[in-house]
């Protein structure tokens, strides 16, 4: 059955973490709608793209401009899961009272979340990650052990499900991370 998940985006949202999971659930059926703080449907907001060269941290490199289909805030009833990418704009989303009250709404209602690399960083503000287990890019992992969870030391490319609860640490994790979030959302997918 087809599932309405709700992406929550903002300026400098990773490039790949916010396309590829939209694309991946759309491509299997599900409706996706995308929102953003102060923005309306029919903006867009801008994307970044992270890569791996070779320094202490990753680069940033201008990505696609990413856009926004509903209206925010949004209502956590009217959908059936959530999907935080990660990059920079986690790091403002959280200060936003309505962003965290939207997390904690599926959270108390149950319903999966799906958060990758800084996603984290939202789901610690809103207090929803305590006594879990949680991965998160490894720059994140002090916020995800200060908020009371078991950071999860998995690769680059892993994932990891604690309950409605699937995170990973980047891009590279998007088969595994889309897979195990497919499994919690009860999504079938049959080869003809």
């Amino acid at each position: 059955m087809a599932k309405k998940i709700l992406m929550l985006v903002g300026d400098y949202v990773e490039d790949y973490e916010a396309m590829v999971p939209y694309q991946i659930l759309l491509a299997v059926g599900h409706s996706v709608a995308t929102v953003c703080p102060g923005k309306a449907p029919g903006d867009h907001v801008a994307t970044a793209i992270h890569d791996f060269e070779g320094a202490q941290t990753y680069s940033e490199k201008p990505g696609h401009n990413f856009a926004i289909t509903a209206e925010f805030p949004a209502d956590a009833s009217a959908y059936d899961a959530l999907v935080i990418p990660g990059g920079r704009a986690p790091e403002y989303l959280r200060l936003d009272p309505a962003v965290i009250a939207l997390v904690r709404a599926f959270d108390a209602a149950g319903k999966p979340i799906a958060a990758i690399c800084h996603g984290a960083q939202i789901l610690a503000a809103a207090d929803v990650i305590r006594g879990r287990g949680v991965s998160a890019y490894p720059a994140c992992a002090p916020e995800v052990r200060l908020a009371g969870a078991t950071y999860a030391e998995i690769p680059i490319d892993g994932a990891h499900t604690d309950g409605n609860l699937v995170t990973a640490p980047a891009w590279p994790a998007h088969p595994a991370w889309m897979a195990q979030f497919l499994a919690v959302l009860g999504t079938r997918i049959t080869h003809g």
